[in-house]
């Protein structure tokens, strides 16, 4: 894991809590170092404070996002919600606010690595999500589960674990409004009520990918794939 954080006792303090949980860590002070010690070594998931010298936390995601879908959770000392939406903007799968429990920081990262395991790997492919099998057609729209791979129009959409996930939860649901506490709970694993603002701005970047038209809103209840 790579911590990215510019307060030194912060950054060692929460390092040496996670190494107790048996992580293997790696620091840096500022995002551009961050950058090149993630393009130096693929570490399995970022930790990324958003104030950081020279190349702050969104910028530092931004980038990463360019060409990697590691696994990314923002940490924020400001809980208004700025920093918050900054964040998932940029490509962030997740985000905690400072201070944050160690126990708790631990949950998301777990969260965050095994929808990690969704990615399509050199080995086995994952199992595909309960209830679909073959290939998912929905206009332009084409799904394989098994490979876990997605085209529009006959190309390849690059999707991020979660998108994946979220995807795969509403293509298992075509026509079915799925309210965000289901969403939560089946693609971020979340056993307690989360932010609704991971769903809504998750939604927003899948569907720059595959069709705005493609998943509508149900005010006042949710979100469902058109069939």
């Amino acid at each position: 894991m790579l911590l990215v954080e510019d307060d030194e006792v912060i950054r060692k303090t929460v390092t040496m809590a996670l190494e107790r949980y048996g992580y293997r860590m790696s620091m840096a002070g500022d995002g551009l170092t961050g950058l090149e010690s993630y393009r130096e070594q693929r570490h399995d998931l970022l930790l990324l404070d958003v104030m950081l010298p020279v190349l702050d936390g969104i910028g530092l995601c931004r980038k990463v996002r360019e060409w990697s879908q590691v696994p990314i959770l923002m940490m924020s000392a400001r809980g208004d919600g700025l920093d918050v939406v900054a964040g998932l903007e940029a490509g962030a799968d997740d985000y905690v606010v400072k201070p944050v429990d160690t126990s708790v920081l631990v949950a998301r990262m777990r969260s965050l690595l095994r929808r990690a395991a969704f990615r399509p790997a050199s080995g086995n492919p994952p199992e595909p999500a309960p209830g679909v099998a073959s290939d998912l057609v929905f206009g332009d729209l084409t799904i394989d589960p098994g490979g876990l791979e997605v085209r529009r129009a006959g190309e390849p959409v690059a999707l991020a674990p979660t998108e994946l996930r979220l995807l795969l939860a509403f293509a298992a649901n075509p026509g079915i409004v799925l309210d965000r506490r289901t969403l939560l709970r089946d693609v971020w694993d979340y056993g307690w009520d989360g932010d609704s603002r991971v769903v809504d701005l998750c939604v927003q970047r899948l569907r720059k990918k595959i069709g705005a038209e493609r998943i509508e809103t149900v005010r006042g209840f949710g979100y469902k794939l058109r069939r």
